[in-house]
């Protein structure tokens, strides 16, 4: 057996994909469900009804979502242009710390800005956090040849026992009483509420704004048929006279930026502090999205969503017939590798020699 490249790639099977890869991951969950007693259809209705049946549900479907769409558009740029970026979860923590350091210490410097200044100077000090923990793999790679899955990797376990340092140290809350979490935000700088009485705030309108910017530049600038020409073939693209270099640089500023604001737009929409656990792998879970999108900005939104409510619907589904929450870390985990697969199948056809 051997693969071989189809010649054209329909986009009828580039849709098809993730459709057929969610379809296979929830067979393969069931058999998980049934190994643990429990009805699929009961399941797989609880899990529903937990993520989408009701205004409740909604809203903290889209709460969890808001985080995943900034990680997931993080990673579709970086992989975009073949820059794999497997930090987006410390560049968030980074943004997280940053835009602490400016909308909570700020107060303690004798200084008053005021909140139309010190807002956008939060955001701006969150992303570029983030895009300067990923410039440096991304010149490590350019210049010496690093892999970048390695550092960016790394770079992530760094970053956070930084921010228990600093969570222990300088940036503690001298109010909390002995638990380790940082000052939290002015007040003034906290996201409104799109729908009273939920947790949904403006952060979401953020992460779809962000979307459409990003898909606008891949399809109508000359930069976005930089980025795909450098992903495509980095030694062709550098042939015809693309600036490789200078293209890549620029992503890797655009997804570490993308995944600093994913932490400033928590600690300003959800949280208001910065903690240890305040991010459950939404950087990790943001490689599963991007991929479940197959890279297109717009569809980051919808994959988003939906592993927000498998996520958020696990919670009811476990304590309505005990099926453990882990079913869904499982169905996440399980469609990033049919996805790949899927992926595979649609550029590739198995030949038999």
């Amino acid at each position: 057996m051997r693969l071989e490249r189809r010649q054209a790639v329909s986009r009828r099977a580039m849709v098809l994909a993730p459709v057929g890869a969610v379809a296979f991951t929830m067979a393969v969950a069931a058999l998980l469900v049934l190994w643990a007693g429990a009805p699929v259809g009961r399941t797989y209705m609880l899990l529903l009804q937990g993520g989408f049946g009701s205004v409740f549900a909604w809203s903290e479907t889209l709460t969890r979502a808001i985080p995943l769409m900034l990680t997931g558009l993080s990673v579709a740029v970086a992989f975009k242009a073949r820059l794999f970026n497997i930090g987006a979860e410390g560049q968030l923590y980074g943004g997280a710390l940053a835009a602490v350091a400016v909308g909570g210490l700020h107060g303690g410097t004798g200084l008053e800005w005021p909140v139309w200044l010190l807002f956008p100077s939060m955001m701006l000090a969150a992303a570029l956090a983030g895009a300067l923990l990923l410039l440096g793999p991304a010149l490590m790679k350019l210049r010496l040849g690093v892999d970048e899955v390695v550092t960016t990797l790394l770079i992530n376990f760094i970053v956070l026992l930084g921010v228990s340092a600093l969570l222990d140290g300088s940036m503690k809350d001298p109010t909390a009483m002995g638990w380790p979490q940082s000052v939290s935000l002015q007040d003034s700088l906290a996201l409104g509420r799109l729908v009273a009485q939920t947790r949904v705030h403006t952060g979401l309108l953020w992460g779809v704004a962000l979307a459409l910017m990003v898909w606008a530049l891949f399809k109508y600038t000359v930069l976005g048929f930089d980025i795909r020409a450098v992903g495509a073939n980095a030694r062709a693209a550098a042939f015809a006279g693309v600036p490789v270099t200078r293209t890549v640089v620029t992503v890797a500023l655009l997804s570490g930026s993308l995944a600093g604001l994913a932490g400033a737009i928590e600690v300003a929409g959800r949280t208001s502090y910065v903690t240890l656990d305040m991010s459950p792998g939404y950087g990790y879970t943001g490689i599963v999205i991007a991929m479940l999108a197959g890279l297109h900005p717009l569809g980051v939104l919808a994959a988003s969503v939906f592993v927000a409510g498998v996520l958020v619907g696990a919670d009811t589904m476990s304590r309505a017939i005990g099926v453990p929450t882990y079913i869904a870390d499982v169905i996440v985990a399980a469609s990033l590798i049919a996805v790949l697969v899927a992926t595979l199948l649609t550029q590739f056809r198995v030949r038999r020699r």
